[in-house]
């Protein structure tokens, strides 16, 4: 059986995911917990389960809270309202990311991608969950950006690139510019590494609006719906991006 427990604050939610979870004979749910506080306790005196889902924003606090105070070595699925989170959950032991209210076939990806990474024997060290994550990394696929007092979703394989100016990230689609909550560095680590390359410091460029190479004396870019005219390639990153441009 996989031990599993349910963090979510909502009663109602967290009833019907364990309905859903029932579904699945596999799937044994040992707790439910509501709050950063019970889940701090729970996790300080029982066995961790090898698969936990969890809502993020809690009544007390964020459950990401939970696991800075009491590391886990279990697998997380994430379940949540608010995708502006998304970039902080896959820097945990994150194999999913499910937005409410959840289907019935994400639920069922997400299980059988759990299952996928875990051997006949069931054992799986912290070091291994790593590399097992690393290898088979959720990327992501939108952005929330604030207009005003509005928000809007913006899937990432509209955006052409992604730039910082006066130490504000911003991302480039063929409509307008948006700027957004997030670093370069934290993007690198959650974007698609086959469409998307770190060009130099300041800029993200996505292949798929790559109109022009020039490579004398540098390799600079032209971009569709770029903020400027050129993109220089670092010297550094060169290589790199030639072996990206064929990969």
């Amino acid at each position: 059986m996989i031990k599993t427990v349910i963090i979510e604050d909502e009663k109602p939610a967290s009833r019907k995911l364990e309905r859903m979870l029932s579904e699945f004979p596999e799937i044994e749910v040992v707790a439910k917990i509501e709050s950063v506080e019970e889940g701090v306790q729970w996790f300080s005196e029982n066995e961790h389960p090898q698969l936990i889902f969890s809502d993020i924003v809690l009544g007390d606090g964020l459950s990401f809270d939970i696991f800075e105070k009491v590391p886990t070595k279990g697998f997380m699925i994430y379940t949540t309202a608010f995708d502006q989170y998304t970039l902080k959950a896959f820097k945990l032991n994150s194999i999913d990311y499910l937005l409410k209210p959840i289907l019935d076939e994400d639920l069922g990806r997400a299980i059988e991608k759990f299952k996928s990474f875990i051997p006949s024997d069931n054992s799986v060290n912290s070091l291994e969950i790593k590399e097992l994550i690393k290898k088979d990394k959720t990327t992501l696929s939108r952005i929330l950006v604030k207009i005003g007092y509005n928000l809007k979703i913006v899937q990432t394989h509209e955006v052409s690139c992604f730039f910082s100016e006066n130490k504000i990230v911003y991302l480039q689609t063929q409509e307008r510019t948006y700027p957004s909550d997030f670093t370069l560095d934290e993007l690198e680590d959650v974007l698609d590494e086959k469409k998307f390359f770190r060009a130099n410091r300041q800029f993200i460029i996505n292949s798929d609006f790559i109109k022009n190479i020039h490579t004398s004396p540098n390799y600079k870019v032209e971009l569709q719906f770029q903020p400027q005219e050129e993109i220089t390639v670092s010297r550094d990153r060169v290589k790199d991006f030639k072996d990206w441009l064929v990969s």
